[in-house]
């Protein structure tokens, strides 16, 4: 699993869901969309990149969303 192609994709969920006036209920919906549609092993593979570096490339709102709910996407 390339998880520079997992970071880009979390990206653009991030970039959709940014849109919304609610940056908290953005945020709860991007862990939502991650835990929903994407296998287990792509989110494992999305934690572990997170785990080796401090952002991991991901949009800020992406790494809130991560780490906030990091329990739900385990």
């Amino acid at each position: 699993m390339n998880s520079d192609n997992l970071v880009k994709m979390a990206n653009q969920i991030g970039t959709f869901f940014e849109a919304m006036p609610d940056r908290e209920e953005a945020v709860a919906d991007i862990a939502g969309h991650i835990k929903r549609f994407w296998e287990p092993r792509m989110r494992r593979a999305l934690l572990a990149r997170l785990d080796g570096s401090e952002d991991a490339g991901l949009d800020e709102i992406v790494l809130l969303a991560v780490t906030r709910h990091r329990g739900v996407l385990e």
